[in-house]
């Protein structure tokens, strides 16, 4: 391949794709690997950003290798001991660490705002059926007239609402779904929704619909049927 300058490089090996997670913090799918020597001739120094990726060994306490990383950078830059450090060493675990207690938090807030939503889809959902029941007035006293049961009128209308909910859900499923392969695209690494999280959402929906059709289905069922014909 023809590098900066003119220069010629030879690819002497290719690494396996692997792809991108949002905890690592460089893609190797879209990177070239080189000696630094043959970098620093293609690279202006000031663009430069030279690291040293260390691994130490299983039974070595990540405190004990940073101080050893240390005293060597240190050695290494003949730096007094008076003197501050001029490199800095990351450690991946603080990183992990602040990633974890971002995503509770994040996690946290996602809770609360998916709780808040649902009491107000709840009383919505309720506003509608009670506008449905008022409608159906004069259906459901002729069916208690010809014999239908409170607890099928009950029944009925915790059905409709219960309908609802699970239709909403899943337009919210789909959106959410389109969503994340937009983001997938754009991110560089992919999204995905497991079929628990969508179960556990159908779930929900099923429980917030019983709930939001209670009152009107019980309001609906305990109708007296004459009064409820006679009604406009």
């Amino acid at each position: 391949v023809k590098l900066k300058g003119g220069k010629i490089g030879v690819v002497v090996g290719l690494i396996k794709k692997q792809g991108k997670s949002i905890m690592e913090m460089w893609n190797f799918d879209n990177s070239i690997i080189m000696a630094n020597t043959t970098l620093t001739r293609i690279v202006e120094e000031k663009y430069a950003n030279p690291k040293i990726i260390v691994q130490g060994k299983e039974d070595v306490p990540m405190p004990l290798l940073l101080d050893e990383l240390t005293g060597a950078m240190r050695s290494l830059r003949k730096l007094k001991p008076a003197e501050e450090n001029n490199f800095s060493l990351n450690d991946i675990d603080s990183f992990s660490k602040f990633i974890s207690d971002l995503s509770g938090y994040v996690n946290q807030g996602g809770w609360a705002i998916a709780a808040l939503s649902l009491v107000v889809g709840m009383f919505g959902v309720a506003n509608i059926m009670f506008v449905t029941v008022r409608e159906r007035t004069p259906q459901i006293g002729l069916k208690k007239a010809l014999g239908a049961k409170s607890s099928t009128i009950l029944m009925e209308f915790l059905l409709e609402s219960a309908f609802l909910c699970i239709l909403g859900g899943l337009i919210g499923l789909l959106l959410v779904f389109i969503l994340a392969k937009i983001f997938s695209a754009i991110a560089g690494f992919n999204l995905f929704i497991s079929y628990d999280i969508m179960l556990l959402a159908i779930g929900i929906c099923i429980i917030v619909g019983v709930l939001a059709g209670i009152v009107p289905a019980s309001v609906a069922s305990k109708m007296d049927p004459v009064v409820a014909i006679r009604s406009k």
